[in-house]
């Protein structure tokens, strides 16, 4: 792993020096774009609209459209302007967690001290954040533009989290809201009884794994074996009425005997296949995760977005 940007924390006079690396990786299964009347690999090419020849990544640029051209923008340019957070993380002030609202937080990175110098200031910053029980909010200039960020104590490290501006965010009431409906409280006490059967148990949210990756992965060893996976189930589908106390009374049982239960495996059953294909198959034993999959998998588009 490398760090992806250097600079400084600057903490009114205080100046420390860091490094930031990435918090967070994706475990995405990765597809590749195939012609499917013969598999072969579909490229992207980039090519010039005007001489209509493809172009290397060494010879393209950026450039801003206007109504009348395109101006091209250097990273001299970018370099250039006067802008006090381009190598600093500026902290702009102290603010209590439970103020900064969730859905502005994003990217999450780490910072290290940069050089011997650097220790003890990133330390006293470290050890500040966590006696006054306050993240900080700075700004700072990351991939060409600036940018909000929150740092915080995780462990002995400090974190920078990526936040959105405030105008970035919109407002909830944009939302059409449920109707004005009437919940009793021994709906409520249901509710909060489900929640506490769910929760109970030891639920750790580092146990938590992606299923969807996971069965991905299966069907790729499956497919590669010569095998199928038997269809999902079909899914839940809206209109249903029911009586919402017997539904919540029934999911606080169904969350306690869960907890005592493992799920079986799908089953797994043969493709008709022809006599040489029968026996390459049956030399081959599906595994539930194929490491090197990931690299042989294709497809049309991407199962999600990133």
């Amino acid at each position: 792993m490398r760090p992806i940007w250097s600079g400084a924390i600057s903490f009114g006079l205080v100046t420390v020096m860091c490094k930031v690396w990435p918090a967070t990786e994706s475990h995405d299964v990765a597809f590749r774009q195939i012609h499917l009347a013969d598999g072969g690999r579909v490229r992207v090419r980039k090519v010039c609209e005007l001489d209509g020849q493809e172009v290397s990544a060494a010879e393209i640029g950026r450039g801003y459209e206007t109504a009348t051209a395109v101006i091209p923008i250097t990273d001299q340019d970018l370099d250039a302007m006067p802008v006090a957070t381009a190598r600093t993380i500026e902290l702009a002030g102290f603010l209590p967690a439970a103020s900064i609202d969730p859905v502005q937080i994003g990217t999450a990175y780490y910072l290290s001290p940069d050089g011997p110098t650097a220790q003890k200031p990133y330390v006293l910053l470290r050890k500040a954040l966590e006696r006054s029980s306050r993240v900080a909010v700075a700004r700072y200039s990351m991939r060409n533009r600036e940018r909000l960020g929150l740092l915080r104590v995780v462990g002995d490290v400090i974190a920078l989290h990526q936040m959105r501006w405030p105008d970035e965010i919109r407002a909830a009431d944009a939302v059409p809201a449920p109707a004005a409906v009437d919940v009793t409280n021994e709906e409520i006490d249901a509710a909060v009884e489900l929640a506490a059967a769910l929760s109970s148990g030891g639920f750790e949210l580092a146990q938590q794994r992606d299923a969807y990756r996971d069965a991905v992965e299966e069907v790729i060893a499956a497919k590669e074996a010569g095998h199928r996976i038997e269809p999902a189930a079909e899914p839940l589908t809206a209109g249903k009425v029911v009586d919402l106390m017997a539904a919540l009374k029934q999911s606080v049982q169904d969350a306690q005997a869960a907890r005592s239960e493992n799920v079986a495996p799908a089953d797994v059953h043969d493709l008709p296949t022809g006599k040489k294909a029968a026996k390459k198959a049956a030399k081959r034993t599906p595994a539930k995760s194929v490491p090197g999959a990931t690299k042989k998998a294709v497809t049309k588009r991407k199962p999600r977005s990133a």
